[in-house]
């Protein structure tokens, strides 16, 4: 990971940090989730490159080291698909392969949605592609559902601003590797779910996590809760929601998001390939909600694979 270049490219009126390894024509980008960053993508980045690809993986807008927007509370999806094509458009690529993760999937199923010719295929980890209308899951889940809670301005920031960036990070990833969804109880908030004795999830080490510490420290969490979870409800205008390029899905039996009211029965049961018709589906046993992080080896052999069937 030392060769990893690390990139900052002015479009848009801001400055992005893009983590930059490898050569060659055939580009893969790499698109985090939360509370993740480019990091999250360390060990991907560096397999590929070692089989030939070109990696790119940037921190969105007001995440990590690129710049936060003077108006974070107006953060779009829409922004984070733009801001992705100016800086392919900067860097002079026309096409790659996308890698996306966690709500990462939404601006990489957007991206081929609406520049169709910019993408080869898509690779995604933890969610499928579903409807862009807006989500249900608020309406069956208790008042406690974590993103219910992060949705309400104000309620997550009071509770996080108790902490450091760091002791934030820690109890995410802590909650999001269980395969529960996390919900709080009606009094408590969704940090205090965490207790501080509770180790860290073995693939994930301290430097880890003082890394994801100190890029949020950089960029706090204002953007971050902007988007995903104040920005569900945007209108893209797609008219065609049908995805063209074939796509692959990695899901870990383990993960949280398999518990969100009917998303194993879209998953299994056909519905996901309505959407995206060639659509393959592989299922790993021990897999959470990190997989990319808690199994680099067969994750990295997976994409490979995958990428490699498609150039």
């Amino acid at each position: 990971m030392d060769h990893i270049q690390h990139n900052f490219i002015t479009v848009r009126g801001l400055k992005f940090h893009v983590a930059d390894l490898g050569e060659g024509s055939n580009v893969v980008l790499f698109l985090h989730g939360f509370p993740e960053i480019w990091y999250s993508w360390r060990y991907q980045m560096v397999a590929l490159a070692n089989a030939g690809f070109r990696t790119l993986a940037p921190d969105y807008r007001g995440y990590g080291l690129s710049d936060i927007p003077p108006e974070p509370e107006k953060t779009t999806f829409a922004d984070l698909v733009a801001d992705l094509v100016a800086i392919l458009d900067h860097l002079g690529i026309n096409k790659v392969f996308v890698v996306a993760k966690d709500f990462g999937v939404r601006p990489a199923y957007l991206l081929t949605l609406l520049h169709p010719h910019r993408v080869s295929c898509v690779v995604t980890l933890g969610v499928p592609h579903v409807p862009l209308e807006p989500r249900k899951y608020r309406e069956s889940l208790p008042e406690g559902f974590y993103i219910s809670r992060w949705n309400e301005p104000g309620r997550a920031e009071a509770d996080f601003g108790r902490f450091d960036a760091k002791t934030v990070v820690r109890n995410i990833y802590i909650l999001f590797s269980r395969s529960e969804i996390p919900i709080a109880d009606e009094k408590q908030e969704v940090m205090d779910m965490v207790d501080a004795s509770v180790p860290l999830p073995p693939w994930f080490t301290e430097e880890d996590l003082a890394t994801y510490g100190a890029l949020y420290e950089k960029s706090g969490f204002k953007t971050a809760l902007q988007v995903p979870y104040r920005s569900f409800d945007e209108d893209f205008g797609i008219t065609d929601p049908i995805v063209k390029v074939p796509a692959l899905l990695i899901m870990g039996c383990k993960d949280y998001v398999l518990k969100f009211p009917g998303m194993e029965e879209y998953i299994k049961f056909g519905k996901a390939k309505e959407l995206v018709p060639d659509l393959d589906i592989i299922y790993l046993p021990e897999g959470t909600h990190f997989v990319q992080e808690q199994s680099p080896e067969l994750v990295n052999e997976l994409i490979l694979d995958f990428l490699r069937s498609h150039m």
